[in-house]
């Protein structure tokens, strides 16, 4: 059987496994990331593409934002509308200058996977990691298979960046965490299109047919939802059916819908999960790992990198001062974070989709929520300083 050492072994090369592989090498920690699928399909993963402010923020710090500066989209507000009333939330004017940036997450991995292998890290593509033993020790070990052979990556820690179906959450013991779980009773219909985005802004938009979203990939890729029910199929909407739709949530007086080719569907279902303990003993999970969250808030992968950076700073400690306070309270720390996503994720899908009939106590609700956005500064700087992600130390 192989056998590699490292300080810390990683699951998982998406978002948070490469941040935290990148950042810690930049503090003198060595990492080894193992990753189930190929490189071509983590790179071609289409997810999420919004980045708040303290994610732009870590890859600029990280010397891994050259491409994300040229390429990406900054966004300083967001259209909101309610039966075609749009209004503007300007982020920068409310929130000291902090902003969005709209930059897919598979240029996000490209980036992340070329400054590690670039500088000579370690990374076993279509690794597949099928234990991990000796957690409450000071070497536990993942067991993996590559390239027919069994192999095993001895550590100090262990960091599961593997997702919601990876092995890292099912090696916690039971009874070690709780679970919350929301499941909302409609999805998204989401369109990817070659023509560019019909506004520079998102919009989120209530109609009485359901909710819809106008975003963007790049200057000339467009990114577009709809909702629908849970058992819809995709095969049940032509294009034109699509962009029609569209045209009819999104619309207001004077505004028109950019329409182009659709070079990719998909269904999207809408919910929340998470546990309540993201650590036991030196296993620590992050990402998607630990929770999920709808999209509408734009949070799932700021998130990840979020919990990177508490892991960051719990290793940093532990390696150079010898220090295991940061890493004992990590799920505490990352977890004030979490809570608040979740909130303010649920917030929006609540507010924009809709629940109950046209006309209806739910409804006059939602209405009630917009129409005080309308007219409270409060209220938006609200969504403004959520939106673009708070700073780390608004939690200390």
């Amino acid at each position: 059987m192989k056998k590699i050492k490292t300080q810390v072994g990683i699951v998982g090369a998406g978002p948070a496994g490469l941040t935290l592989a990148n950042w810690l090498r930049k503090q003198g920690i060595s990492a080894v990331i193992l990753e189930n699928r190929s490189r071509v399909y983590i790179e071609s993963r289409v997810r999420a593409g919004l980045l708040e402010q303290n994610t732009v923020d870590i890859l600029e710090n990280l010397g891994i934002a050259d491409r994300l500066k040229k390429e990406g989209l900054r966004h300083e507000g967001v259209n909101l509308s309610f039966n075609g009333d749009r209004i503007r939330v300007p982020f920068g004017e409310l929130t000291q200058g902090r902003n969005i940036t709209i930059y897919g997450q598979q240029e996000v991995v490209k980036d992340l996977t070329n400054a590690w292998l670039d500088g000579g890290g370690e990374l076993y593509f279509e690794a597949t990691a099928n234990k991990i033993e000796d957690i409450e020790s000071d070497n536990p070990k993942i067991y993996f298979e590559y390239e027919g052979e069994q192999s095993v990556l001895e550590c100090d820690f262990v960091a599961a960046c593997d997702g919601f179906h990876g092995l890292g959450r099912k090696t916690m013991p039971e009874g070690s965490y709780n679970e919350f779980t929301v499941t909302y009773p409609f999805s998204w219909l989401g369109i990817l299109a070659n023509v560019a985005p019909s506004s520079e802004e998102l919009i989120y938009a209530y109609h009485e047919n359901g909710f819809a979203l106008s975003s963007s990939r790049s200057e000339s890729v467009s990114r577009l939802y709809i909702q629908c029910e849970n058992d819809d199929k995709v095969e049940n909407w032509t294009d034109d059916q699509i962009w029609d739709e569209l045209e009819i949530r999104l619309g207001t007086p004077g505004w028109e819908l950019k329409r182009g080719p659709i070079f990719e569907k998909g269904i999207t279902p809408m919910r929340s999960y998470f546990i309540d303990n993201m650590q036991k003993g030196r296993l620590f999970l992050a990402g998607d790992a630990a929770h999920i969250v709808p999209p509408t808030g734009g949070k799932g992968l700021n998130l990840a990198i979020a919990d990177v950076k508490h892991l960051v700073d719990g290793f940093t400690a532990f390696y150079k001062d010898a220090n295991t306070t940061e890493l004992d309270s990590y799920s505490e720390t990352a977890l004030k974070r979490i809570w608040r996503a979740q909130d303010f994720s649920n917030f929006m899908t609540t507010l924009f989709h809709k629940h109950e009939e046209h006309g209806s106590f739910g409804y006059q609700l939602q209405k009630a929520k917009f129409d005080y956005i309308k007219r409270s500064k409060a209220y938006r700087t609200t969504i403004s300083e959520n939106y673009v992600g708070m700073p780390f130390e608004a939690f200390e």
